[in-house]
């Protein structure tokens, strides 16, 4: 797939991946340890990271929206994902586990306050944070908005998105017994932890591809089936949140605890056709924070390579750059 003119200039608008200037493991207890990496300039303003999944990872390119000369850019992959250790675990991984990591980090790196960037679970988790913890955030940037509920689970394990993409979808319910496919997070939880280790992978394969398939708007529908380590960690970790409804004490969580972060600058990058996450939640949240700006990006799925949702990301962080 070739990018065009107008998607190679929107992509230039982004910054080098330089390297990092640090690299370390942080115990955060309890059996887990961190990998943490800060690039950019050690003396600049501190920005956070918050990857998707859960269980994605981070990666060089989430680099790309920070002017290195500017910020102190700080990634690290989540509890049982990407370097961290031990991998693909869900022993003692939830959301508030998460939280408490962030926090262990921040202290870790003499960090008194810092901007929280994040998108899909990566804006779910950022929210949670700033709720738990809103004294050190000092700005919200989110992309592709998922506010946990049982309605957003449903739109996308339930046959909503299955409704867009009925071939892709069909694939995903292949692993799953007819009978057993009123309830998919369900049904996949069985497989994935438990039983044969072929069937394990199999579910994580078809799990993982149901999600990369739908993340462009350029998706040609053709099943993305990244190794099988990707997968291994990615399914289980993003299955075990969700059935277990993310860990959170009710089903609304976050908007009826806006009250408390609705004094914190937040900008919302939106694809408008995002069929992971639509943009009813972006528009929801934006309406609970006060000092919240939405962003919804024409002719863009959900992923965070998007060409037009990068430039609007890259934009927001020059602009908070020539405020300070």
């Amino acid at each position: 797939m070739h990018e065009s003119t107008d998607e190679k200039s929107v992509r230039a608008r982004l910054y080098p991946a330089i390297e990092p200037f640090d690299r370390r493991m942080i115990d955060a207890g309890e059996g887990h340890r961190l990998y943490v990496e800060q690039s950019g300039n050690p003396a600049g303003v501190p920005v956070v990271v918050l990857h998707g999944g859960p269980g994605g990872g981070c990666s060089p390119a989430m680099r790309r929206f920070f002017n290195p000369q500017y910020y102190r850019i700080v990634l690290f992959d989540q509890r049982g994902c990407g370097r961290s250790k031990p991998f693909a675990s869900v022993e003692n991984n939830t959301t508030w586990d998460l939280v408490r990591d962030i926090e262990t980090i921040r202290k870790e790196l003499a960090i008194d306050a810092w901007h929280v960037f994040g998108g899909s679970w990566g804006a779910t988790l950022s929210l949670i944070y700033a709720i738990a913890h809103p004294e050190p955030v000092k700005s919200l940037t989110l992309r592709g908005v998922f506010l946990g509920r049982k309605s957003e689970l449903d739109w996308f394990y339930g046959g909503g998105a299955g409704a867009f993409w009925p071939d892709v979808w069909h694939r995903f319910l292949e692993p799953i017994p007819k009978d057993e496919q009123d309830d998919l997070i369900a049904a996949y939880h069985k497989r994935l932890f438990g039983g044969a280790e072929s069937d394990a992978l199999k579910c994580a394969q078809a799990w993982t591809a149901w999600e990369n398939t739908l993340a462009s708007i350029q998706s040609d529908g053709a099943f993305y089936v990244p190794n099988n380590a990707f997968c291994r960690a990615f399914a289980r970790l993003e299955n075990h949140y969700f059935y277990n409804g993310l860990f959170l004490e009710n089903d609304n969580f976050i908007l009826s605890n806006a009250p408390r972060i609705s004094h914190i600058p937040t900008k919302i990058v939106q694809g408008r056709y995002d069929m992971i996450c639509p943009p009813v939640s972006a528009h929801e949240l934006s309406l609970a924070l006060e000092q919240a700006e939405l962003k919804i990006v024409g002719l863009s799925g959900h992923a965070l390579s998007e060409p037009r949702i990068s430039a609007a990301l890259a934009e927001i962080m020059d602009e908070l750059a020539k405020q300070a």
